[in-house]
């Protein structure tokens, strides 16, 4: 497998363009266009939510038929809890879309991000979709990961090559994605693109499978969003035989989606809202692999232990109250919690002050491994998250001012 350089990103077959048509308040970009030359297989997973943007509405059920060819974002409004006329907008707009690219209107997937309970601005997205539809380039994906940003710093790009049945197959993705960021899917879209020829049924099997380890692994504030998705396109370009479930082809094609997902992924945790630190958090020796996961996501996510992050404060008690409350079997006489190299605790017994200081050193650090055996069993997970700082605050307090 060859990782590319962003700059580079170009995915045959498929076309982008992004550019701002008036959602936003600032000149940012807030439309995003996606296009293959070709009817592709398409595969989605969506936010577990209960409440669902009209997008995620109407866009799982065309999943359902698996297939596509076009993939519409805005950003700046989330078209969530916006009732029958929030469906109308979303359906209206994938019409406009297929009208301006000559496809069937089943064909054009549409994604939102933003306020909710605000209206889409049809005729602001249908100008600047024929605006968009005029753009579209192989080289346009930075301005579309642009463009569906919206407290991102910056925009997130992944790409691999592989040679996959004697052929050159290249697996793309662009996502956004800062805050309300939680395992079952978060505050993000990511759009994931592939000249593999692989049928919709198997695109899907691999992509749930690799959201699982990348896209559900990470948490920045605890919060799940409405608007949440990942839409994955394959247009079969590169040529190559079909891929088929349980051959080697598989194998390398679910390295590459792997590989892209994770990528984009912790790019979302780097640029969590307010973040000063990314944390890798590995739970280890578990009963088996759902506890280990439990345990990492409780202890990511708890206030206390992010906080301490923050403070740079090695208080490892608030990493064992929350293995404590997370509900997975452990034994505090057991477990062993490290921060980097330094071993804080070992059989639930404090090592003291001098274990302390290596640990708070090591906080010090833009990088945080925190390590945690349960002693349990042999399973382990896991988790990317981010501290709690006093910017998270002030970015969520003003966020539709």
């Amino acid at each position: 497998m060859r990782i590319l350089d962003t700059k580079s990103f170009s995915v045959p077959g498929f076309k982008a363009w992004g550019i701002h048509c008036g959602i936003k308040k600032t000149d940012k970009k807030d439309l995003a266009l996606i296009y293959s030359d070709r009817e592709a297989a398409v595969a989605g997973v969506f936010t577990k939510n209960r409440v669902k943007a009209a997008c995620v509405l109407l866009d799982a059920a065309k999943a359902k038929s698996g297939k596509g060819q076009v993939m519409v974002a805005n950003s700046g409004c989330a078209n969530a809890c916006t009732g029958k006329r929030g469906l109308a907008d979303a359906r209206a707009t994938a019409d406009i879309a297929a009208r301006e690219l000559g496809v069937p209107p089943a064909s054009v997937y549409v994604a939102s991000t933003g306020v909710i309970g605000e209206f889409l601005p049809l005729q602001k997205l249908e100008s600047g979709i024929v605006t968009a539809a005029g753009l579209l380039s192989p080289a346009g994906w930075e301005q579309a990961a642009e463009a569906i940003m919206t407290t991102d710093l910056y925009p997130k790009l992944s790409i691999v090559q592989e040679e996959i049945g004697g052929k050159t197959v290249t697996v793309a993705g662009i996502a956004k994605g800062s805050g309300m960021i939680h395992p079952d899917m978060a505050t993000m879209l990511c759009f994931i693109m592939t000249d593999a020829a692989i049928a919709a049924p198997l695109l899907k099997k691999c992509l749930l499978s690799s959201v699982e380890t990348s896209f559900n692994s990470i948490t920045v504030d605890g919060d799940t969003s409405t608007n949440d998705m990942i839409l994955c396109m394959a247009n079969g370009a590169a040529g190559n035989k079909r891929i088929a479930a349980g051959t080697k082809e598989q194998k390398k094609f679910q390295a590459c989606l792997d590989a892209v997902t994770r990528s984009l992924a912790r790019q979302v945790v780097r640029d969590g809202e307010g973040a000063t630190k990314f944390v890798e958090i590995v739970v280890r020796g578990a009963k088996n692999p759902a506890e280990a996961k439990r345990a990492a996501v409780t202890v990511a996510k708890s206030s206390l232990v992010k906080t301490a992050l923050f403070g740079e404060d090695a208080n490892w008690g608030r990493i064992m109250a929350a293995l404590g409350y997370s509900g997975v079997d452990m034994d505090e006489s057991r477990t062993d919690i490290s921060i980097g190299k330094a071993k804080l605790v070992e059989k639930g017994l404090g090592q003291g002050k001098a274990a302390d200081r290596e640990a708070s050193l090591a906080l010090k650090q833009r990088e945080v491994q925190i390590t945690i055996d349960l002693h349990k069993g042999k399973a382990e997970a896991t988790i990317w998250t981010c501290d709690l700082s006093n910017e998270y605050i002030k970015i969520n307090a003003a966020y539709r001012s």
